[in-house]
């Protein structure tokens, strides 16, 4: 009676498990061609989300913040009556002893209701907003816990 040589033996040791049997090099090349091909959807998403922070970025710079400011009261015109521009003028003048102080949060204000931002000003407020934006939007939240995250 011949026995055969273990439970490995030659006939199964390569095949079927990735080794050097037949078909093993070519599912582990279609494996790293795979991972490549998600790190490049990845990479593609990350600067889409980038390009769209970067746009919202720079539209809050431009609309948002004026539209803002005016909505707070602070108007082409001067300043709306009633509105949270008056108190905040109101509290500055009783501070100072009457007069509203050139420099302060309501004169800067104002400057920009009636005049809307200089050209320096849209340019900074540009580059900051929309670099904000960019970094916000290439960052997706991921807000599924990892299974790997332990309580503490």
């Amino acid at each position: 009676m011949m026995r055969r040589a273990g439970r490995g033996g030659a006939g199964r040791s390569g095949a079927g498990r990735g080794g050097a049997g037949r078909g093993g090099a070519r599912r582990g090349e279609q494996g790293r061609q795979g991972r490549q091909g998600l790190s490049f959807l990845a990479m593609k998403n990350k600067v889409k989300g980038a390009a769209i922070g970067a746009t919202v970025g720079v539209g809050v710079a431009l609309l948002g913040v004026p539209a803002g400011i005016s909505v707070l009261g602070f108007k082409a015109t001067g300043i709306a009556a009633g509105s949270l521009a008056a108190k905040m003028m109101s509290a500055a003048a009783i501070a100072n002893n009457g007069a509203v102080s050139a420099g302060s949060t309501v004169a800067v204000l104002q400057s920009i209701g009636a005049g809307g931002f200089s050209l320096g000003a849209k340019i900074g407020l540009m580059s900051t907003l929309g670099s904000l934006g960019a970094v916000a939007g290439s960052r997706p939240f991921n807000w599924k816990k990892n299974s790997d995250d332990k309580p503490k």
